[in-house]
């Protein structure tokens, strides 16, 4: 794979460079219309998929935000077009690293010392390449360690590539007024977190500490002394990726086994400790040779406000969500519901919500749940697309709900996808027994 010898850092160059991009997109556009002039039945795959490559082509040399939002949106299947999905999922570890000459300087930079004089080795070649940093292989008094280095300029960059594509998010997402501006901070403040390595550390310690109880669960340990605010060095975990592994999978057991870890680990940390690892992607989790789960990266932790938390969780019992007054009480405490909203916007979101969330919620209702149930993701996939074309949405009044919902929704989206891919069937309430 090509290496990068400089990443853009200034807000010109980074800027430019996604005007770039926008400028390749709006040609695919214009080629694609043109051949629908002349074939009516041409259909919207090519255009997915040229728009894709060059979208993912742009943001892969500039890393950080603009890589992360890649990222995140490639765990939207439900709703981003296959060839997105697709292309956007190698952000989560597989882009182009920097090079040997440029490791060595930017390691330098953070800790004071090249890596020969920290470890005992260490291999120039990254390993494995993500949005905000890489991974190098390494050894010290034999141990075999992993350690991350943040990519150059990543969290200096942030609030000017989010300020570059505020305007799109707006549009995309029907954002109005100034109020809109709590889910940008939201964004912003949880990328920021996630460039600081120092408090990753912290964050991996302290929850590997507290899950360790769950069965066929494993974290790596951490080494504060070799780590820094841009670099962090653990235990080198062997495996797959969660995704390769699903790829070749065929023993259902084995799925079972590291479906129930993966809905106890998050159920755990949702209930047990009120945050929550907000970043539920292949690329953050290996399977070993035991079939035992391991986490691998705490850069996004979510906490999660009891204000929030009560009435987001008791909408997940069938009898709040079918009692109309408490139903619509739960709608306004997370702010759904709005009091300048008409009547008419009343009864659309009270209806829309009460579809959405008798759905989303159902694994919630029963001792177990299986989520290779492709009639559950089938209907979750189609009321999703209903929603991006209801023109009426886009007429509403915009900004509903809470600023969590970000992140709790997307935690949750991505937990749900990555038990579809195992086909895990799990015991929803079994967590409940590592709590006391």
């Amino acid at each position: 794979m090509k290496t990068l010898d400089t990443i853009p850092t200034g807000k010109i160059e980074r800027a430019s460079q996604l005007v770039k991009t926008g400028f390749k997109v709006g040609g695919n556009y214009v080629a694609y219309y043109g051949e629908k002039i002349v074939n009516p039945s041409l259909t919207r795959d090519k255009l997915n998929e040229n728009n894709a490559e060059d979208i993912y082509d742009g943001l892969k040399n500039l890393k950080g935000s603009a890589l992360k939002v890649a990222q995140m949106l490639s765990m939207d299947k439900n709703i981003m077009p296959k060839a997105y999905v697709d292309k956007f999922s190698l952000a989560q570890f597989s882009v182009p690293p920097l090079s040997s000459p440029l490791v060595r300087k930017t390691f330098k930079n953070y800790l004071g010392k090249y890596p020969e004089q920290i470890y005992d080795s260490f291999t120039p070649d990254a390993i494995n390449a993500a949005s905000i940093g890489q991974v190098h292989q390494a050894t010290k008094d034999g141990k075999k360690l992993a350690v991350k280095i943040q990519y150059p300029g990543v969290a200096e960059s942030i609030s000017s590539d989010l300020a570059i594509v505020k305007p799109f998010a707006i549009k995309m997402f029907n954002l109005q007024g100034k109020d809109s501006e709590r889910y940008f901070k939201e964004v912003e403040n949880k990328l920021l977190e996630e460039t600081d390595y120092e408090l990753e550390l912290i964050q991996g310690i302290s929850i590997s500490k507290s899950c360790g109880v769950i069965p066929n669960l494993r974290f790596p340990k951490y080494y504060p002394e070799m780590s820094s605010k841009k670099t962090i060095t653990m235990d080198w975990m062997d495996g797959l990726h969660l995704s390769e592994f699903t790829n070749q999978n065929q023993d259902r057991e084995k799925g079972d086994k590291l479906g129930q870890a993966l809905w106890d680990f998050y159920m755990f940390q949702m209930h047990g400790l009120r945050q929550v690892h907000a970043d539920p992607h292949p690329g953050n989790f290996l399977i070993d040779s035991e079939i035992n789960l391991i986490a691998i990266d705490f850069g996004c932790i979510k906490k999660v406000p009891n204000d929030f938390y009560v009435p987001y969780f008791e909408l997940s019992n069938p009898e709040v969500i079918e009692n109309a007054v408490l139903f619509k009480e739960k709608m306004y405490e997370l702010e759904i519901l709005r009091k300048d909203d008409s009547p008419k916007e009343i009864d659309y979101f009270t209806n829309l919500f009460y579809r959405l969330l008798s759905l989303f919620t159902k694994p919630f209702h029963g001792e177990a749940f299986d989520f290779s149930d492709e009639v559950f993701f089938t209907e979750m996939a189609d009321l999703g697309e209903e929603f991006t074309k209801d023109t009426q949405l886009r007429k509403m009044n915009g900004n509903r709900g809470s600023q969590h919902f970000i992140y709790i929704n997307r935690t949750f989206f991505g937990l749900y996808n990555l038990l579809h891919d195992l086909k895990a069937r799990v015991v929803t309430q079994n967590y409940k027994k590592y709590m006391d």
